[in-house]
């Protein structure tokens, strides 16, 4: 990974392209750190560092939850607003249209996911406002709902401009915008999360066999991300010799890679955007209905960990689906004269591929889930409870590979262009 990005820097394109993507991201942890105004923050740091849930969400905002700052509501209203299109895509005809009218369509199907993202955000504000309650304001003189009303849409405003800076890195820089948002957020709560295990360590809290336990699960879980990641299916494609004119084309041997992990790190985000979501909004009703939530879908819970696989599974296939076409596949081999040895073109390809498809995304959806959930569960039994873990390492070990994937593709596409050149 270093060797590659050491050798994109030197190419001036991509330079500006990490450039770029870096500053954004500046921006972004920049805003982190804007604090929102009117707001008691040692009580909301407070609150949140005292509720595993609040300490989760606040992983994956990079602390800006607990600053109560610009970004506090992270990415996850648009994330979630994502959800809902891809599903309603595949349940309404006219948005299925929509999808399928190229560029434009897509482009439309974006800005409405946008506008439900930003409506998101302002639900979430009111219902984080709600949640800590009025000692979370600084009694300034001006009337509450004034102070209300501010917060409000200073969170909102934040959840639009990070939309805004995902969106354009993904267009201009390297790499998912949104991927990298979460990547960048985790990175630096690493820094305070090693420096809790230690103290739990010193302070007797966990005992250092615990800790070393920790850190060989660590590496483990990294070494079989990263071997499921880059595995893959080579399904063999011959091309029929055709002579055109006075020229013989065709006839070459060739391979159709099909990733282990076709959707890389999204199922996981979607899995947990959506478990989050109902904690939200039960935020709007009393503290007891909070309490009973928690106890039985709180994080390490038995049915929590259940969905939790259940909600990887599903959006492990969903997007396998959307990323591979199997009947498209099969077309585009039978127009250019390509056929798989021993299959015949037409729809025994499309199945045949459709089969090897599902059982592949079976077993990196198996290994997603087990990986996601077992390490938590094995922590809740142990009584060792902490929002980082097996979740956040996957993230960053998805988005690391998928990330340096892109950046080999922009190389290699500039090799091909300055040797036609």
């Amino acid at each position: 990974m270093f060797s590659t990005l050491r050798n994109a820097w030197k190419v001036p394109d991509i330079r500006k392209k990490m450039i770029y993507t870096l500053m954004m991201l500046l921006v972004y942890r920049i805003g982190a750190h804007v604090p929102v105004p009117g707001v008691n923050f040692e009580y909301v740091a407070k609150a949140v560092s005292e509720n595993l849930l609040g300490g989760f969400i606040d992983l994956f905002a990079g602390g800006a939850l607990s600053n109560f700052s610009l970004f506090a509501l992270g990415i996850m209203p648009y994330i979630t607003a994502s959800i809902i299109m891809n599903l309603l895509t595949m349940a309404l005809p006219p948005l299925e249209r929509l999808s399928k009218e190229g560029p434009e369509g897509r482009k439309k199907i974006a800005s409405i996911t946008r506008y439900a993202g930003v409506g998101l955000g302002l639900v979430q504000a009111i219902a984080l406002l709600l949640t800590f309650g009025e000692a979370a304001l600084i009694q300034t003189g001006t009337p509450m709902i004034l102070s209300q009303i501010t917060i409000v849409l200073c969170l909102t405003a934040g959840t639009a401009l990070i939309m805004w800076i995902g969106e354009h890195i993904t267009e201009n820089g390297v790499g998912n915008g949104i991927s990298l948002i979460i990547f960048i957020n985790i990175i630096s709560r690493l820094p305070l999360e090693a420096y809790s295990y230690v103290g739990n360590v010193i302070y007797g809290f966990i005992s250092p066999i615990t800790l070393i336990i920790v850190l060989v699960a660590a590496v483990a879980i990294i070494t079989g991300i990263t071997f499921i990641d880059l595995g893959e299916r080579r399904i063999p494609v011959q091309y029929a010799k055709r002579v055109i004119g006075r020229k013989m084309y065709g006839g070459q041997s060739t391979h159709i890679p099909m990733k282990i992990n076709q959707s890389g790190v999204m199922p996981l985000i979607f899995a947990m955007t959506l478990l989050q979501f109902p904690a939200i909004i039960l935020s709007f009703t009393s503290a007891e209905a909070q309490a009973s939530y928690s106890a039985v879908m709180g994080a390490g819970q038995p049915l929590y960990l259940v969905l939790f696989a259940l909600l990887i599974f599903f959006f492990t296939f969903f997007y396998s689906q959307a990323t591979f076409n199997p009947v498209d596949v099969s077309k585009n081999l039978q127009q250019n004269g390509g056929f798989i040895p021993g299959i015949r073109a037409g729809k025994p390809t499309s199945d045949y591929l459709h089969k090897i498809l599902v059982r592949i995304t079976l077993f990196g959806a198996l290994f997603l889930a087990l990986v996601a959930t077992i390490p938590t569960g094995i922590s809740a039994v142990a009584g060792f409870q902490s929002a980082f873990g097996a979740t956040s390492l996957l993230i960053m070990v998805s988005v690391s590979l998928e990330t340096t994937r892109q950046l080999e593709s922009h190389m290699m596409m500039r090799h091909y262009k300055g040797f036609l050149k």
